[in-house]
């Protein structure tokens, strides 16, 4: 222990002076350098109960004081050392921070109550008890030893004591409040315990000491400035008493959209201290200087203002964590992430030695040369010159991050679209404009209309003054992004649609101030595709897909996703309309992603509809044991159900805007479970189906249940086994030739196969069959009508492939069990002219009128093909499928359209 703090003093003028003094007992020291210190080491220090009990002030500031100056000796000597590491000095300080600050509020709190009587709440007429909220780094588990400590007081409600002197409670916690900075912030004989700064209370040193949740409510709504966020991202209560700051301080904090106004104040506060650092001549702080800590934790606490809304893993309060986590999430490239937190601990382990030196909190370089050589041992290196080389490496690379994440883009809608102001201009001809619009490809008239009505709208008129400069700058860019597409016109037109959407929430158009290249992305975007361009329109918050890196990779992983969709309703447990949200928020991404890939040419139709069937199994299982557990009076911990997918989702061919088929099958012998399982089908439904503020997921069809209809919302295993052999109808099982296990219980999964099995391996009578089969498509003839511009339901068409398949599996799968395996009406075709059942010149030949089909469908929808022209192809396409109907059912009735 000698040798250790020999070393150490060599290092800490402070830990020098006290250990020659002998105010540092080896007796009591030495132990501690031997292991962590928790709380229980700060409760064992002294008689805490006795010094409470007895109301001795003197005493309870003193042996306060002596434990601080044993827990920082104690700091010192292992981090000089390197026994510790960043996270146990800081951890270890704030820890006593926090026991220091609830040890003087028990005091304070019992020294008043025993003059003036309890604080009751008004309205709850419930005991009252102050909550102190630690800001900064005391609330991120980030103090310095030499630290002060930001605090803020709040009460629960007002109201007054309960005893003959009553004080109202806003005097009585003020009071409290005094007295707790007296015992920890006055310097006595013994020194001092923290310093208190209380500024970063509402309205500063201007403002009431303390004050209620209500009081502290109303001033963030009405009040709350930027700078204020940010410092509240990281406040953390640090009393045990109850409470309600989260849930009001969360949503000022945390916006529920992607606030990308963060940007440009998070530039405004750092120019100010900037311009401070540099009047003040302090470029050596290591804190406030370019590629500094402080521009570490401004990289980590500008993706949490923006994002932290809608990722809730990103609500957290210290910079290191929130780092991995940016890393994590793929926000910051991995490597980014390691860089920067290498120079943080790099960084802090120098504020520390700098602070260990006198006790002082600074965050300066020495001037001295027999300190600056200590300071460069302590970090390792040989000599000063060699610490300052790694210093700087660090810092310039913490720099070129943060100017490349958080300095002014160099390219500005002014100046992309700064040859284009014309077309925004008020005074602009209106001939003039009609002229040069037409000279750039637009349809003039339409789109000088369009401008025109623009300007005129009430959502422009009135657009904040803050808005509408926004608004202005980017006009004139997408105008010129617009001309670059190959249908000018309808590129502008939907962008001028999606900017009136967003117009009221100035953080969409601070967005495309600040990623031109984004903006020109959404202008070929929504120049192809009116569906995604409404889809934006609808969700604006996927704008922010638009700087993803992994927007373009078509490698989707999605067990890695379906866990960090778990984690984050897992993060938002109680909270239903959160883990509504996340749902949807995660699905919209992911189709997003998708969209844009597809537009790109990534993806073939069959490939793609594998993607957005794994993404609806993948929602489906994570929601269900979120809905279940959100459920009342259930009876065990996980369902015994099973959801089966039937049609599209079954068939894994779903497209953009596909509903879900659902079936909701339990096995479970208790009383009430049909009642039970009931009630959570129809929430669970409600969850997919309803409209949040986070906008749609899936509609749901539950009429292909037994019964339809008519039919119970979940059934039984038993139920569903005797309806399936005694009840079902033809059609039933033609749905039944689709259908697959999606996720809930293995065991009632694997029931559902073998009774999917059983029942469509039964011989049949192979003509009656196609007589019934027959009679069935032409049912639908009455509100489908076969015509030939309807490539569905046209006779050739997509229905009749299916129709053909679904006859293929009844009538010879208990011979060709191959048929049973769900891989789509395309594979099946091939399997069944393998098996020797049609002739494989036309299954090819359906196989390719199938992809046809398809491939129009899915460009009618997302790239505004034109309705079905009649090609001599598309009437090729019917003819080969009518020779394989031809083939399989005999007859050639009603292929004429009616």
């Amino acid at each position: 222990m000698q040798t250790l703090t020999a070393n150490a003093r060599r290092h800490s003028l402070y830990l020098a002076r006290h250990l020659d003094n002998g105010n540092l007992k080896p007796e009591i020291l030495h132990p501690m350098l031997d292991k962590v210190l928790d709380t229980a080491d700060f409760h064992a220090f002294a008689d805490w109960e006795a010094i409470l009990a007895g109301e001795n002030e003197a005493e309870l500031a003193r042996q306060l004081r002596l434990l601080r100056r044993y827990v920082a000796a104690q700091i010192i000597v292992r981090d000089i050392n390197r026994i510790s590491d960043l996270a146990e000095v800081t951890r270890t300080i704030t820890l006593f921070a926090d026991f220091a600050v609830n040890t003087a509020l028990d005091f304070a709190h019992a020294y008043y109550q025993d003059r003036y009587g309890t604080p009751i709440g008004r309205h709850t007429n419930e005991p009252q008890h102050l909550s102190v909220v630690a800001m900064g780094k005391a609330g991120g588990y980030e103090l310095n030893v030499s630290s002060d400590i930001d605090l803020i007081f709040v009460y629960p409600e007002a109201g007054d004591t309960n005893s003959k002197r009553t004080r109202s409670n806003q005097e009585f916690f003020t009071k409290t409040g005094q007295k707790l900075i007296a015992l920890l912030n006055d310097i006595t004989s013994d020194g001092q315990v923290f310093r208190v700064d209380m500024r970063l209370r509402p309205e500063g040193d201007a403002g009431a000491l303390v004050l209620s949740e209500t009081a502290l409510e109303q001033y963030l709504i009405q009040q709350g400035r930027e700078w204020e966020r940010y410092a509240w991202c990281k406040g953390r209560v640090v009393t045990p008493h109850p409470n309600g700051i989260a849930p009001l301080v969360r949503p000022f904090v945390f916006r529920k959209y992607l606030d990308f106004n963060a940007y440009a104040a998070m530039r405004a506060l750092h120019r100010q201290i900037r311009s401070e650092v540099g009047r003040k001549g302090m470029e050596n702080n290591i804190k406030l200087g370019a590629g500094g800590i402080r521009e570490i934790e401004f990289v980590a606490q500008i993706f949490q203002m923006i994002r932290g809304g809608r990722i809730r893993s990103l609500q957290m309060k210290g910079t290191q964590e929130t780092l991995h986590e940016l890393a994590r999430l793929g926000i910051l490239e991995r490597h980014t992430a390691d860089t920067l937190l290498a120079a943080y601990r790099f960084l802090r382990d120098v504020e520390h030695r700098l602070q260990y030196w006198d006790d002082q909190q600074t965050q300066t370089l020495p001037q001295n040369p027999e300190q600056q050589q200590l300071l460069a041992e302590s970090m390792g290196f040989a000599g000063y010159a060699a610490f300052s080389d790694g210093l700087n490496r660090h810092r310039n690379r913490v720099n070129a991050i943060f100017n490349e994440i958080l300095a002014q883009p160099e390219e500005t809608p002014q100046q992309t679209g700064k040859s284009w102001q014309w077309i925004w201009q008020e005074n602009g001809s209106g001939e003039t404009l009609r002229n040069r619009l037409a000279e750039h490809g637009f349809e003039a008239e339409t789109v000088a209309e369009r401008l025109e009505q623009l300007r005129r709208s009430h959502k422009y008129r009135r657009l904040s003054a803050h808005a509408q400069p926004r608004f202005d700058a980017v006009m004139p860019a997408l105008a010129e992004a617009a001309a670059a597409q190959p249908r000018p016109t309808a590129a502008l037109l939907r962008l001028i649609d999606f900017l009136e959407t967003v117009s009221r929430r100035s953080a969409y158009l601070a967005f495309l101030n600040e990623h031109p290249q984004a903006l020109r992305q959404l202008a070929g975007i929504m120049g192809q595709s009116s569906w995604v361009a409404a889809y934006l329109c609808r969700y604006p918050i996927l704008l922010d897909e638009l700087l993803s890196a992994q927007l373009m990779e078509t490698e989707y992983h999605w067990p890695a996703l379906a866990a960090a969709l778990s984690d984050g309703l897992a993060n938002a447990r109680g909270d239903t309309e959160a883990q509504m949200d996340i749902l949807r928020h995660f699905q919209h991404t992911q189709i997003f992603r998708l969209a844009v890939q597809d537009l790109a040419g990534l993806w073939t139709v069959e490939a793609l509809s594998d993607q957005l069937s794994a993404l609806a199994d993948t929602l489906l299982a994570a929601a269900l044991p979120a809905v279940w557990a959100d459920t009342p009076k259930t009876h065990t911990d996980t369902p015994n159900i099973a959801v089966i997918g039937y049609g599209k989702l079954g068939g894994k061919e779903l497209g953009y805007a596909s509903d879900l088929d659902l079936v909701y099958l339990y096995h479970d012998p208790h009383p009430d479970a049909p009642d039970i399982y009931g009630r959570f089908v129809r929430r669970l439904t409600n969850w997919l189906s309803a409209a949040t503020g986070a906008g749609t997921l899936y509609d749901v069809d539950l009429r292909l249940r037994p019964n339809g209809d008519a039919g119970f919302l979940a059934h039984s295993t038993a139920a569903f086994e005797k309806y399936q052999h005694e009840s079902a109808w033809t059609w039933e099982h033609q749905s039944l030739t689709r259908a697959r296990f999606i996720c809930g219980s293995s065991a009632i999964g694997t029931f559902f196969d073998r009774l999917r099995q059983q029942v469509l391996t039964q011989p049949r009578d192979a003509a009656a069959l196609a007589r019934e089969i027959i009679a069935m498509r032409e049912k639908m003839f009455a509100a489908h009508p076969p015509a030939d511009s309807d490539v569905k339901y046209a006779r050739g068409g997509v229905v009749d492939v299916e129709f053909i398949v679904q006859y293929l599996i009844l009538a010879h799968s208990y011979r060709h069990p191959e048929l049973l395996d769900n891989y789509g009406n395309i594979a099946l075709l091939n399997i069944a002219a393998d098996a020797g059942l049609i002739d494989k010149a036309l299954a090819e030949q359906s196989r390719t009128a199938y992809r046809f089909y398809r491939r129009q469908q899915h460009n009618t929808k997302l790239r505004d093909a034109d309705k079905v022209n009649l090609t001599p192809e598309l009437l090729n396409h019917y003819q080969n499928v009518r020779s394989l109907w031809r083939q399989v059912f005999g007859e050639d009735a009603r292929f004429e359209a009616v």
